[in-house]
């Protein structure tokens, strides 16, 4: 109780947000699915992934893996709500052409392999292998600052600066 009163307030994190795959860089309102373009999932960015290799964009825990292994929900050391969705309409594939790497309650770190996916299988079964970066939990965040890049490489390349609130 002494803490709560007397103790120092929580600042602000920054969490630095990198690409999780190698490719280029696209613009959330550029993703061809209102869901994402619209941000009613939330802000982000998405990375037009030039191979099959999804890695982690943050250091943190892993919340969620999809049944269906198109998508990872991971929590930031800081707090941050980060989806990543591994391409557009792929939930209909049932998990065929995706491998998890990771499980629910995983550490990760900025660059750790999560996903694996063939890409000519998305390409044949789905809409898209762009793959949106969506911070869920919009409540959390102060603001984002999105880096003006073109060609991002996974787990290297910073994207997004986002400020949170402390949870």
């Amino acid at each position: 109780m002494l803490k709560k009163l007397f103790g120092k307030k929580s600042e602000p994190a920054q969490v630095q947000v990198k690409s999780p795959a190698n490719g280029s860089f696209v613009s959330l309102t550029e993703v061809d699915d209102p869901t994402f373009s619209e941000k009613m999932m939330g802000d982000g960015f998405a990375v037009a992934p030039a191979d099959g290799k999804i890695v982690s964009p943050v250091k943190g825990k892993i919340t969620q893996v999809f049944p269906t292994k198109h998508a990872v929900g991971i929590r930031s050391d800081e707090g941050l709500d980060v989806l990543v969705h591994i391409g557009l309409e792929t939930v209909s594939m049932n998990g065929d052409g995706f491998e998890a790497h990771v499980g629910e309650g995983d550490s990760v770190n900025a660059g750790d392999l999560m996903v694996e996916f063939d890409v000519d299988k998305v390409n044949e079964q789905a809409k898209s292998t762009t793959t949106p970066v969506v911070f869920t939990e919009g409540d959390q965040i102060t603001s984002i600052d999105v880096e003006s890049v073109t060609d991002v490489s996974a787990g290297e390349t910073l994207v997004a600066n986002v400020t949170v609130n402390p949870s």
